[in-house]
């Protein structure tokens, strides 16, 4: 065992160096072309300045040990070089640097000579009558670099080795210490390793196992005393919302019953019964709506479906109320095909466009957008309405709340429709995102996962 754990040190420590040495090497071997790179670029500002204001004369008798000069015509032929014949060079139009100082006034390119045994650099620059002046310098290669400092990176290999076997021996001796003096009559005296030590390390794993199960059962009892909670506090706002109606279809009926009401405001009272009574039956279809998210909606069904379609029928349904209320309802998008249940995802678009359009001015707008994205189907509805109060916006999804209790009465709303919209969310692992500015209008985002089915909850 000691054997191996000083294998392992040794092999790791050198391991450690080598990769250290090739990445720093690497890294100064960038910087350093970086460096010169930047140098080769200021010399070449200098060269373009004179050869612009002297022209052709510029290079008689121009001498550069550690650069190469060459100045090529708009037409690619080598005009100068300084260090072979210009006449019988190549053209240079295909050369990158070229290129690029042809096209942005500035080229760079970094080639390798055919021995690999150097680099060569180049810059270019366009000049104003369109020839291009490029200095190249030569860089030895990484591989050169390091035959040429093999001496200093053989000795500093071997401190490293004598180092690594040193503290290898040492960290071995230590990591076996505590098996060599273990009491096998009392082995808990010791202070062992665990790995050693079934029994303490079972005991271990059931106090854990115990721990997580208390922790579970806590938070389980705190989910069921908030559930209990909610649950009161639904039951409480439910009886509200069917007493006020319940009163004033009484009140209206007991006033008809008595004749009390004049002939021709019977059909007055009537209209108000009935419009009371509707609003009942849609704050009894929203509880039962939510009854059934509440439970996962385990009886619906999952099917694909076309969330623009289905944002189309539900805007065609809101259309006569837009145009009552002087509301323009707009609907743009593509086919964005998502697997969900049609009948949640329809109640998703038309809670948003109907409060939307409730919670609107006259002559307002609202826009309801649906697209398809690679990873996920977003349905977007903005309005130019109320808006909402910062301090408000992240208590609207609950039930039973209003932002302006009297507008919502007014319109009609049972102040569920957000909860429901919420609750169908989580049941297709959608996410939603409200933007709201109060006076200025409401934006809410809903992003379902596309593609097949998210699971269901």
């Amino acid at each position: 065992m000691t054997k191996r754990i000083f294998r392992s040190i040794c092999l790791v420590a050198l391991a450690v160096f080598l990769s250290s040495a090739a990445l720093i090497m690497g890294v100064l071997y960038g910087y350093f072309s970086d460096i010169q790179q930047a140098q080769l670029n200021m010399q070449l500002e200098l060269a373009a300045q004179g050869a612009q204001r002297e022209g052709a004369d510029f290079f008689d008798g121009l001498h550069a040990e550690n650069y190469r000069i060459t100045w090529i015509d708009a037409q690619g032929a080598v005009l100068f070089d300084s260090r072979s014949d210009s006449a019988g060079m190549e053209n240079h139009l295909e050369r990158q640097e070229i290129k690029e100082a042809r096209a942005t006034g500035h080229g760079e390119s970094r080639r390798y000579s055919s021995t690999l045994m150097e680099r060569s650099l180049y810059s270019a620059r366009r000049l104003r009558d369109g020839s291009v002046l490029r200095l190249s310098m030569s860089q030895r290669t990484v591989f050169t670099l390091v035959l040429g400092m093999a001496q200093p990176i053989c000795i500093v290999f071997l401190v490293a080795v004598g180092l690594s076997v040193l503290f290898a021996v040492r960290l071995s001796k230590r990591i076996v210490y505590p098996l060599t003096r273990l009491d096998l009559d009392q082995p808990l005296a010791g202070g062992g390793y665990d790995e050693i030590m079934p029994l303490l390390r079972r005991m271990d794993s059931q106090q854990r196992q115990l721990a997580r199960q208390k922790a579970a059962l806590a938070e389980k009892q705190a989910a069921l005393e908030q559930a209990e909670q909610v649950r009161r506090e639904f039951t409480a706002n439910v009886s509200h919302e069917l007493k006020t109606p319940l009163q004033s279809i009484c009140g209206y009926a007991e006033l008809l019953q008595s004749g009390m009401v004049k002939e021709g405001d019977a059909i007055l009272f009537a209209g108000r019964i009935y419009s009371e009574s509707q609003r009942m039956v849609r704050l009894v279809e929203d509880i039962i709506s939510l009854s059934r998210l509440d439970e996962g909606a385990a009886d619906f069904r999952w099917d694909t479906v076309d969330l623009y379609e289905t944002a189309a029928q539900a805007v065609a349904s809101l259309t006569p109320e837009a145009e009552n209320a002087g509301i323009s309802l707009r609907l743009e998008g593509e086919t964005a095909v998502l697997y969900g249940i049609p009948q949640l995802l329809y109640s998703i678009v038309y809670n948003l466009c109907g409060n939307a359009v409730k919670y609107n001015r006259p002559g307002g707008r609202v826009e309801v957008h649906v697209k398809a994205e690679e990873e996920r189907v977003t349905l977007a509805v903005s309005d130019t309405g109320i808006g909402i109060p910062a301090q408000e916006q992240n208590r609207i999804f609950e039930r039973f709340y209003r932002v302006d209790k009297s507008r919502s009465k007014a319109v009609g709303g049972t102040g569920l429709g957000l909860s429901i919209v919420k609750h169908a969310a989580i049941i297709h692992h959608a996410e939603i995102e409200l933007h709201s500015q109060e006076g200025k209008g409401t934006s809410i985002i809903v992003a379902f996962p596309a593609g097949e089915s998210p699971g269901r909850v």
